[in-house]
């Protein structure tokens, strides 16, 4: 069984929930003005809703974003709306999972409905980590989106037919997602007017029937040691941008396609197997000391992850198979048990990047590493890992501690947070366990 304090931090990742919302051509912000924002914050989880378009009632947009083709998209996410503070990630919750860029040629930008065909121009999706056990901790496009101050970069493909087009930018988080479904979707799409001589208009798919709950990526479990992770939806086409995900900590992503210059001939965009995108190579100047969030694990026994927690924050002990980053002075009794409340979702690390536009510059600090005292630092594993189950049974409960069950946890998040929240949370720890 999880201990608490685990269960406690999954209630906290059911709440982190966010928004694309503002774009960038070449590094000129246009902030929301062609952007159909969506009512909430919250994802699709829908398979039969044609919210997967372009998300429930999004508002009309402003007017159109005017891109030549060849040009550099950076695509802005963040958790609350009118806000772009770079020290909060951008989808949170440990919401780990791909990051999709759609394009759909329309007649007319602005009154188009969503229910015409989509074709893949982008994606980041997966890349393992060497040091990970659990694809928790290998790389995915939500960290690169996390760790990258909410955006991402891509161009638009060079033979592009010029016109209106509805671009779609898709963050899937797989956190409660199983082979029997879980998935959400977080979705925007803005309007654009696109000039050029080219003539190309790939054929596309329609969505919700382009995917299932069950389908690739989609109906698949990140919590076990990944080998391999198929990217959902239809094939990026010819042309596309095919990034692989390099960030495990806050960082600047290196060899995408940046906003700041327009993309030339060497851009990652020659056909989508040649455009992944490089890990940052690393810096002359000395690596940032890896530090973890409020929630996050930070020790315990057979932890291999970061031991350092952010500013404001110490690494507590639960147990002796698991730390975790608190606000400094909470409960600072020897072993306490957790509090029976599920805590707000934590703050990130502040050594976030400027909310300025990405940069091409390979980032100043070296491929992310271990705090811990070993010869040689790995990356680093900031998602808080399961128990060992190799490990010895954790002590019993101490006077006055109340010792939970799966069921009497989810009854009380049942009258804390309400049924459809407690069962979110139930199906990311059965995914667990």
């Amino acid at each position: 069984m999880k201990t608490v304090a685990t269960i406690a931090a999954l209630a906290a990742m059911a709440n982190a929930h966010a928004t694309f919302q503002q774009i960038w051509n070449n590094g000129k912000d246009l902030e929301s003005t062609c952007a159909r924002l969506p009512s909430t914050n919250s994802p699709i989880e829908d398979y039969t809703s044609n919210a997967l378009q372009c998300n429930v009632s999004p508002a009309a947009a402003k007017g159109k974003c005017a891109f030549a083709a060849g040009d550099t998209v950076t695509i802005e996410m963040h958790q609350q709306f009118n806000s772009r503070d770079c020290k909060t990630e951008g989808i949170g919750g440990a919401h780990w999972g791909p990051v999709l860029a759609y394009l759909s040629k329309v007649d007319d930008a602005a009154t188009a409905d969503g229910s015409s065909e989509f074709f893949k121009i982008y994606e980041n999706t997966w890349a393992k980590n060497p040091a990970a056990s659990q694809g928790d901790n290998d790389f995915w496009g939500t960290k690169d989106l996390n760790y990258n101050c909410g955006k991402l970069s891509f161009t638009i493909p060079k033979e592009l037919a010029a016109g209106d087009y509805l671009l779609r930018a898709e963050a899937i988080a797989l956190h409660a997602a199983s082979p029997a479904g879980g998935a959400q979707h977080y979705v925007t799409c803005y309007q654009l007017t696109v000039t050029g001589s080219g003539t190309l208009v790939p054929k596309g798919v329609t969505f919700p029937e382009a995917y299932s709950k069950t389908g690739p990526g989609l109906g698949f479990s990140i919590h076990a040691d990944l080998d391999s992770y198929p990217a959902p939806g239809p094939k990026l086409i010819a042309g596309g941008t095919k990034a692989t995900p390099s960030l495990l900590t806050f960082g600047t992503l290196s060899g995408a396609p940046a906003a700041g210059a327009p993309a030339d001939d060497e851009a990652p965009v020659a056909s989508a197997s040649s455009a992944a995108v490089s890990t940052p190579a690393a810096a002359s100047t000395p690596a940032a000391t890896p530090s973890s969030p409020e929630y996050y694990q930070c020790g315990g026994m057979n932890y291999k992850g970061a031991t350092g927690c952010a500013e404001g924050l110490e690494c507590k002990q639960w147990n002796p198979y698991y730390f975790q980053c608190v606000k400094s002075g909470s409960n600072n009794g020897s072993q306490p048990p957790p509090s029976n409340n599920a805590p707000s979702t934590g703050a990130p690390s502040n050594n976030a990047p400027s909310t300025g536009a990405p940069s091409n510059n390979a980032p100043s600090t070296g491929a992310p590493s271990d705090n811990a005292p070993a010869p040689k630092p790995e990356p680093t594993n900031v998602t808080p890992e399961a128990t060992p189950s190799a490990a010895p049974s954790a002590p019993a409960a101490g006077a006055g501690e109340k010792k939970y069950t799966l069921e009497t946890f989810i009854a009380f998040l049942q009258e804390e947070a309400g049924a459809e929240k407690a069962a979110k949370i139930r199906r990311m720890i059965e995914a667990l366990l």
